[in-house]
């Protein structure tokens, strides 16, 4: 039995489809078309752009007021709509799906290119940078209303000039982080 198994496994990395579609990451067009479409399809049937950070602020919302916590005051929350939406619970957000979708896709994708490694950490200043990182990421993208995709992606995508302002903004980010982690960690 288990002979049979290595030989379909044989026979599927093998595969001129798999390997293209699977094993072989897309070109930089081919993701970008992918990606147009999905937010089109995102906007035709959620009515709304995509979005990703906005998510964890209700994910972090959510897991609070499930310990007993009340975020009904705080400016973020008080509008209506956002009201609505946490009273219709986590399960019922459309964002929540797509988010739990990007995650079990980009887990399936690493999976199925045999792309997961568990990386030795280097040093405790690796892990202090990697978490000063994400906070600071995960901040920035809620003062701007937008992580790469909400406000960069969605935001050109729908005319916005704060679309562009974003991009301009990560271009020269991307520069100086670019050169701190140089520094720091090569």
């Amino acid at each position: 039995m288990e002979n049979k198994q290595v030989k379909f496994f044989d026979r599927v990395k093998s595969n001129d489809y798999y390997i293209k579609w699977l094993k072989n990451p897309f070109t930089y067009v081919t993701a970008a078309v992918l990606l147009s479409l999905f937010q089109i399809v995102t906007l035709a049937v959620t009515k709304e752009p995509w979005g990703v950070s906005g998510v964890f602020a209700y994910w972090g919302a959510w897991a609070y007021e499930a310990v007993g916590g009340s975020v009904d005051k705080w400016y973020y929350f008080a509008s209506t709509g956002a009201q609505n939406v946490l009273q219709n619970g986590i399960i019922n957000h459309a964002g929540t799906w797509r988010n739990l979708g990007i995650i079990v896709g980009a887990l399936s994708a690493t999976l199925l290119a045999s792309g997961f490694k568990i990386k030795k950490i280097k040093s405790k200043k690796q892990i202090v940078a990697a978490s000063l990182g994400g906070l600071l990421m995960g901040y920035g993208a809620r003062l701007a209303f937008g992580c790469n995709i909400g406000a960069l992606y969605s935001g050109i995508a729908s005319l916005s000039l704060s679309g562009w302002v974003f991009a301009i903004g990560m271009f020269f980010g991307a520069i100086v982080g670019s050169k701190l982690l140089v520094k720091f960690f090569m």
